[in-house]
């Protein structure tokens, strides 16, 4: 192998760092169940089930403008 491009990470610290010091050129991301868990640290229990159908669709977006889109509607409610 001579280089990684990309990789998904579970929100370890200091991974990333890790990661980008072997691969410089690798683009490190949080994978989107870890940021959906991320999400909910900040939504109250009965909450949950609600935000994570809003989330949905902002994490599944084909687009960066689609996902700006949901985003804005997500923040609308």
């Amino acid at each position: 192998m001579r280089d990684i491009y990309l990789v998904s990470v579970d929100g370890l610290k200091g991974f990333p760092q890790a990661i980008e010091s072997l691969y410089p050129k690798a683009q490190v991301q949080m994978c989107i169940v870890h940021m959906m868990r991320a999400s909910l640290n900040y939504v109250t229990w009965p909450d949950r089930k609600k935000v994570v159908a809003d989330l949905k669709p902002i994490y599944r977006a084909a687009t960066a403008d689609e996902a700006e889109r949901q985003l804005n509607q997500f923040e609308a409610k």
